[in-house]
């Protein structure tokens, strides 16, 4: 009777319920995977056993999981300061003449590029020098700048407003990421999209602070003459991972003037020379403190000198260390644009835009003023 009494341990008879493990995934799939992509091993891995090994479908869970994950990350990290990042430009041409193809014939002339002038600058923020440093927060940068170029519709105020701010949320933010390495492939998402992509991928809000323009009508025919063109020339100091960012960076437009301006454009060896010009302006402008290209006398410009006024240090050649208005001069009449050294106006510097980053912004619109945070 004790012994019915005594306790004894509850034997289980309830089986143990297991969940099947997970079905190795080959590491050759894996590899296959993140060659397509930038996800971690982990991630590639998870993908894979969702999709039952099966890449494509793998992809598509990938695109999925990234929007859900993408969204969640970026409201988490939407109120973070973001005080550090890139200059990205981007110049998809350069304008009339730039890449001319000489012929064989003894003048040296060939077909001429009838492009306008497209590029953009734009500036993409982040929280820390390490992120902006990253090549894909780079890549990112360069893609944008490339996008706007690319999505700008010529303005019609060009001669006189050649460049403008374009609008983030309008213009920028809903189009399609155009890549710069790769402009003929499909996009497989917009602006906004590619910058919550990268947030998750960083784990640092991202946002994009503002961008410009400059875009001229292209040259179905051309003219049987043309007396004046204009041509566009970048620069960016500190190039990151061979791609045009930086922490600062600048785009400047030159126009040339000359009675048989065709004749020069349609060779190759003044095009090489005009864009060791163009680069070196637009470099003379990164590099110094430039607030203008002529001095001005209402304007008090401190310790700082004109465009013009400033020794042309950046310009390799005979002309280096001029004024820049004399050096562009001489250098005009060497190239044969100008029949005489003093002859004004053979070519000229229209505008030029300069962007650092974090810099205060001068006259900041509703849009520049807010910047994009997914």
């Amino acid at each position: 009777m004790q012994s019915l009494l005594r306790p004894t341990a509850l034997r289980c008879t309830t089986r143990r319920g297991y969940t099947s493990a997970p079905a190795k995934v080959p590491i050759k799939l894996i590899a296959e995977l993140r060659k397509q992509t930038t996800v971690s091993l982990d991630k590639a891995r998870e993908a894979l056993s969702q999709a039952n090994g099966d890449i494509p479908k793998a992809l598509e869970w990938l695109k999925n999981d990234l929007i859900t994950t993408g969204a969640k990350k970026a409201a988490k990290v939407a109120s973070r300061t973001t005080g550090e990042g890139v200059i990205g430009v981007s110049v998809i041409s350069q304008g009339l003449g730039a890449g001319a193809t000489a012929s064989n014939s003894s003048s040296g002339s060939g077909s001429i590029h009838t492009g306008g002038v497209r590029g953009a600058i734009v500036e993409l923020n982040c929280e820390t020098d390490f992120v902006a440093r990253n090549e894909l927060f780079a890549r990112l940068a360069q893609d944008i700048a490339h996008t706007a170029a690319f999505v700008v519709e010529p303005s019609p105020e060009y001669h006189t407003t050649p460049f403008r701010p374009l609008s983030l949320s309008a213009d920028l933010l809903s189009a399609p990421l155009v890549t710069h390495d790769d402009p003929a492939r499909v996009p497989t998402g917009d602006v906004a999209s590619a910058i919550r992509d990268t947030i998750v991928k960083v784990g640092e809000n991202i946002s994009l602070r503002r961008a410009s323009v400059v875009a001229q009508h292209t040259f179905p025919v051309l003219p049987r003459s043309l007396d004046s063109a204009t041509r566009l020339g970048s620069y960016v100091h500190g190039t990151l991972h061979g791609l045009a960012c930086g922490r600062v960076a600048g785009l400047a437009l030159l126009n040339l003037r000359a009675p048989e301006l065709l004749k020069f454009l349609a060779q190759q060896s003044f095009n090489d020379e005009l864009s060791v010009l163009q680069r070196a302006i637009a470099r003379q402008i990164v590099g110094f403190d430039t607030p203008a290209i002529r001095r001005v006398v209402e304007e008090n410009y401190g310790d700082a000198q004109p465009l013009y006024e400033q020794p042309f240090v950046t310009l390799p050649g005979e002309f280096q260390g001029l004024p820049v208005e004399e050096a562009l001069r001489k250098w005009a009449a060497s190239s044969g644009l100008a029949s005489e050294e003093s002859a004004p106006g053979a070519v000229e510097v229209l505008r030029f835009l300069k962007w650092t980053v974090g810099e205060p912004l001068e006259e900041p619109s509703e849009d520049s003023a807010s910047p994009y945070n997914p």
